[in-house]
C-alpha cells in the first residue's frame, strides 16, 4: 500500500504522457498523448483530497496524431481497481467516451515513468510521462 503525503503538500502540475513504443510505433510517438493537470502529492501521486478542492482545475487535452484534438477533465469514479478510477472524461454526459487510466491512483507521475490508459475502445495503451512541470 502506497503511503500518501497529506493534501496540503500537494501543487498542481502539469504532466505530459507520449505514447510509448508499440507494435504500431516502434520508437513511440510525440504526436500520441496527453497532456494533463493534477495535484500531485511529494511522491509524484494524484492526490484525491486535493482533486476534491481544485477539480475544475483538473483539465486534460488529448493528442492523437492527425485526428482532431479533444479537451476534458481528470474525473475520479467509484468502481474498478481499489473502489475507484481516474478517467479523462471529455463529455460529461457521455461515459462512452471516458478513458480509464490503469491503477493511476498507484502511480507516480515523475519523467521517464510509465502509466497505462485505456481508451474509448476499450484498447490499452502505454505512455511515457515525458514532462511535470508547475501548473
Amino acid at each position: 500500500m502506497t503511503v500518501h503525503a497529506p493534501a496540503d503538500t500537494a501543487a498542481l502540475k502539469r504532466i505530459r504522457l507520449h505514447l510509448a513504443r508499440s507494435k504500431e510505433f516502434p520508437q513511440g510517438s510525440a504526436r500520441h498523448g496527453y497532456e494533463f493537470v493534477a495535484p500531485l502529492d511529494a511522491t509524484g501521486h494524484i492526490d484525491l483530497a486535493a482533486w476534491h478542492a481544485v477539480r475544475d482545475a483538473c483539465t486534460v487535452h488529448r493528442f492523437w496524431g492527425s485526428e482532431r484534438p479533444e479537451d476534458g477533465r481528470l474525473v475520479h469514479r467509484a468502481g474498478g481497481a481499489h473502489g475507484a478510477t481516474w478517467v479523462f472524461d471529455y463529455d460529461q454526459g457521455d461515459v462512452e467516451d471516458d478513458e480509464a487510466g490503469y491503477r493511476f491512483g498507484d502511480h507516480a507521475f515523475a519523467p521517464g515513468e510509465y502509466v497505462s490508459l485505456r481508451d474509448e475502445d476499450g484498447e490499452m495503451h502505454t505512455f511515457k510521462v515525458v514532462s511535470v512541470d508547475f501548473n
